[in-house]
């Protein structure tokens, strides 16, 4: 039995129909649905429980699990309650760090990209104790990612017991299916599809740094189809413990995106540009490319999709038919 924490959300409801696809149904999911239609990344799906948060203790007590896939958190880069992001993002994850160090239980989880603040290279996941400290997340769910590193680092370096398997993924920009309960964290190509369709201009953020043109702010766009293969292979053992970037290696602009979702749309590019909002400027990463040479060291040789036959695949697949749900 594999429990998936966040199951119903954008990467852990991938997770499992991953699973599933593979003949799983020994799957529990630990979730919130709420009232916004999340629901339906599980609808298509099979599951042997459902656990919400508030008896996830009582549930765990006592059982044996295979795996621990721990992608549950509070991820809006927006979040203001310091309180309740550190309990849901830091505290619980410490609780089931415990957890499966006492019970011997492989534990994959998800950190995040957001762990690095602005820079502009060097997106190194060098997880030492010494090169963590000198990282200064921009927001608050970037600390509270960041503080879980440190504190598992610090219990590697203490020589401290921990679980046979653990694992660590700085997830970069995950795109795909499944993504449309995330409202303003959602990607730009979910967000701006229908408006796009219906012939409207896409409207992507100006530039405010010298240098950089209008659109040119670039991501290391990875699809949730890559981010799952990872997933899994930190599950099945082969490879090493460690904190790994998760990211194609390659940074590519917002303007390439949306180009790539209208040539899939059969359409010749349509944007426009506007003002960044003064509320995010101060906190706008204007790029990000993932090092990867250290998930390749430890054993992942999988390649990734390219930008623009991912998009084609989301867009055709999903975002332009009447059931958008994997």
């Amino acid at each position: 039995m594999l429990l998936v924490t966040g199951g119903a959300g954008f990467i852990g409801s991938n997770i499992v129909a991953s699973l599933n696809e593979a003949g799983r149904t020994d799957v529990v999911v630990n979730d919130l649905l709420g009232s916004d239609a999340k629901w339906r990344n599980l609808a298509k799906r099979q599951i042997a429980d459902f656990v919400p948060p508030a008896d996830l203790a009582r549930w765990l007590d006592g059982r044996k699990l295979e795996a621990v896939i721990h992608m549950g958190a509070i991820s809006a880069t927006t979040a203001t309650d310091g309180d309740e992001v550190m309990e849901n993002n830091f505290r619980l994850s410490l609780r089931l760090l415990d957890w499966c160090t006492q019970t011997g239980t492989p534990f994959v989880y998800a950190s995040s990209a957001a762990t690095y603040g602005d820079r502009d290279a060097n997106f190194v996941d060098d997880w030492s104790l010494e090169e963590l400290r000198k990282l200064r997340p921009m927001n608050l769910y970037g600390w509270s990612k960041h503080l879980f590193d440190l504190a598992l680092v610090d219990r590697v370096l203490k020589k401290a017991k921990l679980p046979p398997r653990w694992v660590g993924l700085k997830f970069f920009n995950v795109y795909g299916p499944n993504e449309y309960h995330k409202g303003a964290m959602a990607s730009v190509l979910s967000k701006v599809f229908d408006s796009a369709k219906a012939g409207e201009p896409v409207k992507l953020f100006k530039s405010h740094r010298d240098g950089i043109a209008d659109g040119e702010q670039r991501r290391d766009f990875i699809y949730v189809d890559d981010v799952v293969s990872v997933v899994r292979w930190a599950m099945d053992g082969s490879g090493k413990n460690g904190i790994f970037n998760v990211g194609t290696g390659k940074a590519e602009s917002f303007r390439d995106m949306i180009a790539a979702m209208f040539k899939a749309m059969g359409r010749a590019p349509n944007i426009e540009y506007i003002d960044m909002p003064m509320s995010i400027r101060d906190q706008y990463q204007y790029f990000t490319q993932a090092d990867v040479g250290n998930l390749r060291r430890a054993g992942y040789n999988a390649g990734f999709t390219p930008l623009d036959k991912a998009v084609a695949q989301y867009v055709t697949g999903y975002l332009d038919q009447v059931d958008r749900y994997k």
